[in-house]
């Protein structure tokens, strides 16, 4: 059965932060512009987090273009709290969603790309993949894995972590997801936990004298990566001591080095520094393997864990829409991840792709302005709105300040 054809300028694949950013930007330019979405509802990734969850970056910078963020939370934002930001931006938005639309094929056909979903397609000149760097999480195929007899899953599916209150926890990794997962459990009751690494995290301070640190990001985002590290190695130690000393060593890279060249975010300390300290988080080796009742780590040691949290990072999942196209990098990562033109592939952007110091909401807005420049400028961008009649977006910052 043929499926109908829809034609427009540009489709946006994902509702997320950086897909609602984009179809703003280009909605209040007058350009058409659809939305798709596999998941049944706005924000599907944010509700299945960890109901504890807070921000790791200033209110300052977690908003998206035309909507303040609710100051009700104070600095750092709960997750409840982006569920509804998320939802009041969408509806503030007068393009179109469609919901349980997942994408199962892309490709260019002439002058346009074809996006296929299950019930129809559509043929359009941009096509703009915000569907997210953190969409899929991975879990190392350690061996003896599937034979493990207790609780194996991943950062990202912990729930309630009060769950896990007098159980033996091995959370493995201690970046930016492992140390949100330890910050948490040290306001928990578990029996014991150890914290597996292979090479030590970036770690900073929530607060420095009761200032937020990353209220200085733009700072930040402005120096070379090699002060970065020189000054955040220097901050980890006048605040949080030698951690070495607790089995937490530094990798051989400074932080910043990492964010900029690898997309790998600092490790933010707001409890389980202190939890290390006091003995109740102990650090251990790298997982090896696994057996029934076992992990096998690195020095040789065996522990039997309860639960086993993988903080082991995430992968885009875009291979399968997007192979033979040769867009795609380091662990599936777009060569062009934050709203760059490729000149190889006139039409196809990304979003949403590379961390920054100020964080993913201020990061959305950027690659946003940055595509809808650049649609604005192709020949392929005809506007579909007179002037002065340009869709309305969320509304305006001043507005919204003045209800919250």
């Amino acid at each position: 059965m043929n499926k109908p054809l829809e034609r427009t300028t540009a489709i946006v694949i994902g509702s997320g932060l950086s897909g609602l950013a984009a179809a703003r930007e280009l909605a209040q330019r007058g350009i058409a512009v659809t939305i798709l979405d596999a998941a049944d509802r706005v924000a599907d990734p944010w509700r299945a987090r960890h109901p504890q969850l807070r921000l790791n970056i200033h209110r300052h910078f977690a908003y998206l273009p035309g909507l303040p963020m609710s100051r009700r939370d104070g600095i750092f934002v709960r997750r409840d709290t982006v569920v509804d930001y998320l939802e009041r931006y969408a509806a503030g938005l007068a393009v179109p969603i469609h919901f349980g639309a997942e994408v199962t094929r892309l490709e260019k056909t002439g002058d346009d790309w074809l996006v296929a979903t299950a019930t129809r397609d559509f043929a359009c000149a941009h096509v703009i993949i915000a569907t997210g760097r953190d969409r899929v999480p991975y879990i190392p195929d350690w061996p003896g894995r599937d034979t493990f007899s207790g609780e194996l899953l991943h950062a990202a599916s912990v729930g309630d972590l009060a769950r896990f209150d007098g159980r033996r926890v091995l959370v493995v990794g201690a970046g930016n997801s492992g140390s949100d997962v330890l910050n948490h459990l040290a306001r928990q009751r578990p029996a014991e936990v150890r914290v597996a690494v292979r090479h030590g995290p970036a770690v900073v301070p929530t607060r420095v004298f009761g200032f937020p640190l990353h209220r200085l990001a733009r700072v930040f985002a402005a120096l070379p990566a090699g002060m970065l590290d020189g000054a955040f190695r220097l901050t980890q130690r006048l605040f949080l001591g030698d951690l070495a000393r607790y089995g937490l060593n530094s990798h051989p890279d400074g932080g910043g080095t990492r964010l900029v060249r690898d997309g790998i975010a600092f490790a933010i300390d707001d409890g389980f520094v202190a939890a290390l300290r006091k003995g109740r988080f102990s650090v251990v080796g790298e997982v090896l393997g696994f057996e029934r009742e076992s992990v096998i780590l690195g020095n040789g040691d065996r522990w039997a864990p309860d639960v086993v949290i993988c903080a082991t990072g995430y992968r885009a999942g875009l291979e399968g829409l997007l192979d033979g196209l040769g867009v795609l990098g380091h662990h599936g990562q777009p060569h062009h991840p934050q709203g760059e033109a490729d000149a190889r592939h006139p039409g196809l952007w990304f979003s949403g792709f590379r961390p920054t110091f100020t964080g993913y909401f201020d990061a959305a807005s950027i690659a946003a302005r940055r595509i809808a420049n650049g649609i604005e400028a192709s020949a392929c961008a005809v506007p579909t709105v007179a002037p002065g009649n340009a869709p309305r977006g969320p509304e305006s910052a001043d507005a919204r300040a003045a209800a919250l």
